[in-house]
This record gives structure tokens, sequence and C-alpha cells, in this order.
């Protein structure tokens, strides 16, 4: 059984840390190049096809604002 996986970031919340993206080890995750309401570049998903739904990034974020989804396929 084989699990794919996907993030949803609160990017109004997230403060562009990068613990996120150190701790993915499939390299989903990067920073934006834009930026927030209060000015920080975000956390987003550059590499979708590559996230198994691990959740390193969700538990390793000190602001809480990564959710992960899981589906069997």
């Amino acid at each position: 059984m084989a699990v794919k996986g996907a993030i949803e970031v609160d990017v109004e919340l997230c403060k562009g840390c990068g613990v996120c993206i150190v701790n993915c080890p499939t390299g989903t995750i990067a920073l934006s190049k834009s930026v927030n309401g209060k000015g920080y570049s975000y956390s987003y998903m550059e590499n979708p096809e590559k996230c198994t739904g691990c959740t390193n990034c969700a538990v390793v974020c000190p602001d809480t604002v990564i959710t992960v989804y899981r589906v069997k396929i």
C-alpha cells in the first residue's frame, strides 16, 4: 500500500523559519519568493509529487501552521 501526501501551510501565520525545509526527507518544501502580509517568505510545496505525508514538517513547525494530509493509493 502506497501513501501520497500533501501539506497545507497557513501562509499568513508562517514566519519562514525554514525548520520544515531541513526536516523534509524528500525535498518537497521550499520558501516562496513571495511574502505574506507580515513580510515573511513562507513555506510551500515546491515538489508536491515527492510528498509522502511523513508529518516531519508539521511536527517540527514551531508555530504549528502546517497540516498534513495522506491518501492511500
